[in-house]
């Protein structure tokens, strides 16, 4: 039947073949003049040419740039917004801070100024800040002070799970919520696919607002996929602060000692918690297109008099500069005696990559930590192909095997420290919504770093020549891992 049909109209065929071309070329000059990043351009070409059908699918999907789409303009103009109204207590506070501690920050000077100027995060320096290691110390001072919560709690999380550890979190905001607390709840519509209608009906009808930051229909063809929002923050009255690497899972508090999750959080208390609410309320108000009252119950400035640490905040989105993947980048260049890196992901930008390299190469003591093995194959495989000139680089790298090591942290020298929700990946560091905090306090810097050596008596070191031992098909499995990595 097709041979009569082409037999009796011969000029389709070339017709249909010469529209596809043409969509393709278009669909070409597209991806060349949206895409900044010159590898993704190069990997999205390559899948348009050789996987016709699918990789036009696959760009569609997760290769649009939406920071250009009309789509975040709200969001960029209500976050202006809002830092119209603390930019006055955001400058104060940032050359207060800077004026009081400049010396002992002179060697990170230059991330410090970016991220002000950059992406309006100041300096802070009245804070207490608290270590939490795995979702076994988070839940139990979660619990103990949302109890406390007079005014608000504030939460956005990239995973909420209906099992045992968020039912007792939504039972307690439920009971917060009918006692009077003002709860607002941000979560990504597609990390938090098994939270369950009815967790979200039974908070709904107490009284808790929640919202996804955006909403996804159809999960396979969901565009805003690509920008998730893979931020961790609990906020309570405006001057107190959870952050870092956890989300709300039973898996993070170790049920299964089999299945081991190793993680990190920080607990902030102090006018450093002023941030992250901007970034809480900026996402509220883009999902909700709510504006709650802006009052000093939100933004309540309130030193913590027994604190003395600096934090200040990188924040990064499909809204905002890259600012995680240029301080971090900027902060490995400004070390000047070790960089200890560990990471769940690790499929580095150029940026971060060459800084990593050049600090080993000029003699740093440069660690990195990872999975031995991550939760996909091809990820793990892209990973391991950076293994290789790292080494040669004089990278020391460790594979954790107690379990999955699904922290976020940096420490570099004896000052500055990291711990944030960022992978060391394009995803995180492009793409995400995400936030980490860094800390310049050398009680912090080295409770932290040991913590990571403690972690590395359940490492092995990986070292070159054996690493180059591997067999020739896997390498070249990783190697075209590589070739995607921008698109993972």
């Amino acid at each position: 039947m097709i041979k009569e049909f082409l037999s009796q109209f011969p000029y389709i065929l070339p017709a249909i073949e010469i529209l596809y071309l043409a969509g393709i070329f278009f669909l070409a000059v597209r991806i060349i003049m949206d895409t900044r990043n010159t590898s993704k351009t190069l990997a999205y070409l390559l899948l348009i040419v050789f996987l016709p059908i699918i990789g036009i699918v696959i760009y569609f999907v997760f290769g649009v740039n939406y920071r250009k789409n009309k789509f975040y303009t709200f969001k960029i103009e209500r976050n202006e917004e809002i830092y119209n109204r603390i930019k006055k207590y955001i400058k104060e506070t940032h050359y207060e801070t800077l004026g009081i501690r400049e010396k002992e920050l002179e060697d990170f000077i230059t991330t410090v100024n970016f991220l002000y100027h950059g992406g309006h995060s100041p300096l802070t320096r009245k804070n207490k800040v608290e270590v939490l290691i795995n979702g076994e110390e988070k839940f139990q001072k979660v619990f103990e002070v949302l109890e406390n919560a007079q005014h608000h709690i504030h939460l956005e999380y990239y995973i909420y799970e209906n099992d045992d550890i968020g039912n007792r979190l939504a039972d307690l905001l439920v009971r917060k919520s009918r006692e009077g607390v003002i709860i607002r709840f941000l979560y990504d519509d597609m990390g938090s696919g098994k939270i369950g209608k009815k967790l979200l009906a039974r908070l709904r009808e107490a009284g808790v607002e929640v919202s996804p930051v955006n909403k996804i229909t159809f999960r396979v063809l969901a565009n805003r996929v690509n920008y998730r929002d893979h931020r961790k923050i609990i906020i309570v009255d405006g001057t107190k602060v959870f952050t870092g690497g956890i989300n709300v899972s039973d898996k993070y508090i170790n049920p299964n000692p089999t299945q081991y999750w190793r993680d990190m959080h920080l607990y902030i208390q102090g006018n450093g918690a002023f941030y992250f609410q901007f970034l809480f309320l900026s996402n509220w108000i883009f999902a909700t297109e709510k504006i709650p009252p802006l009052s000093e119950d939100y933004f309540n400035y309130k030193d913590n008099e027994e604190g003395r640490t600096i934090i200040q905040v990188a924040a990064s989105g499909p809204d905002t500069k890259p600012s995680i993947m240029l301080s971090t980048a900027s902060a490995i260049l400004s070390a000047k005696e070790k960089v200890y890196i560990v990471t769940p992901y690790f499929i580095p930008v150029e940026t971060v990559l060459n800084a990593i390299k050049q600090a080993a190469i000029a003699g740093l003591d440069v660690r990195l930590m990872v999975p031995e093995s991550g939760d996909s194959v091809v990820v793990n495989a892209a990973a391991y192909s950076y293994y290789e000139e790292l080494l040669e680089s004089n990278v020391r790298i460790f594979f954790y095997k107690k379990g999955f090591i699904h922290a976020k942290t940096m420490i570099i020298d004896d000052l500055f420290s990291s711990v944030g929700t960022a992978n060391m990946d394009v995803r995180s560091q492009e793409l995400n919504f995400e936030v980490n905090t860094l800390v310049f306090d050398k009680e912090i810097n080295r409770e932290i770093e040991q913590v990571f050596l403690h972690d590395m008596n359940d490492c092995s070191e990986i070292h070159l020549n054996e690493w180059r031992k591997r067999p020739k098909l896997k390498i070249f499995f990783e190697h075209l891992a590589r070739l995607l990595s921008p698109l993972i």
